[in-house]
């Protein structure tokens, strides 16, 4: 059934909501993300092979672990945004907007009328018939969040106008891609793409859109807490297990004897 939304609670009462991406597509990780204490979790869906099937279980261990479960879709995609909301994803991440009319179809996509035209099913969002459909409709405009990311330089140009799109949520820069996109590619910390970042933060002010930052090392993070950001994507699940791995094995080998991993 159709759960509240403890990430949006958590932004609405002024405190900060930390995340991770999940590219590890499997329930275990997912429950030890929650564990661990995230506010919220992406799971990928735009560069990950998961299947439908393993995307529920992985939704349901986000629930079981009190921790927001966010699906991450190919694109502006009606089929893969029904089917993540369907499977109980309490929001969508779409990579790739770059118009303002692609805002709007996102938002007409993931909202029930009378903000959208998202399609009507049963199942385990209503518990089975159990919440009576006007109010699941009701529940569910008011809890999914909307992500939009902006990757690309006409993505930048159109972003006031896709920022202004009612319905919007998030906005979340794509760094990597922007890099590709400003001509440097491979470089996200280029004077250009954190230029770019900045701006597209700068244009989220005085507007119900949040700002989602990707702070990827100590000094960015420092940065976007005194700029007031409040929403953080700390990184991926697959890049720090290799971290952590690779760490520890070398502290391992460094030590005279065994080293406890607790």
């Amino acid at each position: 059934m159709l759960t509240i939304n403890r990430t949006r609670q958590t932004i609405a009462r002024g405190h900060a909501a930390y995340g991770l991406l999940n590219a590890v597509p499997t329930p275990w990780m997912v429950e030890m993300i929650g564990y661990a204490g995230y506010d919220f979790v992406i799971l990928d869906t735009e560069h990950m092979s998961t299947n439908p099937e393993s995307l529920e279980h992985m939704i349901r261990a986000a629930e079981c672990a009190s921790v927001t479960p966010l699906v991450r879709v190919p694109g502006v995609d009606r089929a893969a945004i029904t089917r993540a909301l369907d499977s109980g994803a309490q929001g969508i991440v779409v990579p790739r907007v770059n118009t303002v009319e692609e805002a709007r179809d996102v938002v007409q996509m993931a909202r029930y009328a009378p903000v959208g035209q998202r399609g009507i099913t049963g199942g385990r969002t209503t518990g089975f018939g159990t919440l009576p459909l006007k109010d699941y409709l009701h529940q569910a405009n008011q809890e999914v969040l909307i992500v939009l990311m902006i990757e690309s330089q006409e993505g930048m140009d159109n972003r006031d106008a896709i920022l202004s799109v009612p319905g919007v949520d998030w906005a979340l820069p794509g760094a990597v891609d922007l890099s590709q996109s400003l001509g440097c590619p491979g470089d996200p910390f280029h004077p250009s793409v954190t230029h770019a970042i900045t701006e597209l933060a700068t244009s989220c002010r005085g507007l119900p859109v949040e700002f989602c930052t990707l702070p990827r090392n100590s000094d960015q993070l420092t940065r976007w807490h005194e700029w007031g950001a409040r929403v953080f994507l700390l990184g991926e699940d697959r890049s720090l297990l290799f971290r952590h791995l690779k760490s520890y094995l070398a502290s391992c080998r460094s030590e005279p004897g065994p080293v406890s991993p607790e």
